[in-house]
């Protein structure tokens, strides 16, 4: 799978391994930077992620920052991104089985190495269950939300 991935200089160290961690699994990863420690705005890195997602770069992406909920936010702000913050296998699964979340969101000074590519895992491999029509219903919803701010703000 082609993966986007991006951080501030605090999730910089995280997202290096994730980085390495996704091309070992044969992942073709497209990295966003940043590219050291020096100090960076959360809100570029989030920015990035989410025009690369809509531009068709790729399909999901990987977001990192200290705690995980700026990077959210600032991602949650652009229209057609759908970001979650997940620290366990469960959210990150359910977020796209349920919600159709394409970008995940941790925090590096949250969750360690090890919990990062669980969590990696468990969302890449995961699918939206369109099947089942109370999370098309709900789904729904969220885009016709999505649309009516969208078109007082355009």
């Amino acid at each position: 799978m082609k993966i986007v991935i991006a951080s501030d200089h605090a999730g910089f160290s995280l997202k290096e391994d994730v980085r390495a961690y996704l091309a070992t699994k044969g992942h073709e990863v497209v990295d966003l930077g940043v590219h050291s420690t020096e100090p960076s705005d959360y809100p570029d890195s989030a920015e990035a992620v989410g025009e690369a997602i809509k531009s068709g770069v790729a399909k999901r992406a990987v977001l990192i920052c200290g705690s995980g909920v700026g990077v959210c936010v600032a991602a949650n702000k652009i229209p057609g991104i759908r970001a979650g913050m997940c620290h366990d296998h469960y959210s990150a699964h359910q977020g796209v089985e349920h919600d159709d979340m394409n970008v995940l969101v941790v925090g590096a000074r949250v969750i360690g190495t090890e919990t990062a590519h669980d969590v990696v895992d468990s969302f890449l491999a995961a699918s939206f269950v369109s099947s089942e029509p109370r999370f098309v219903r709900r789904f729904n919803k969220v885009l016709a939300i999505e649309a009516k701010y969208s078109k007082t703000t355009s």
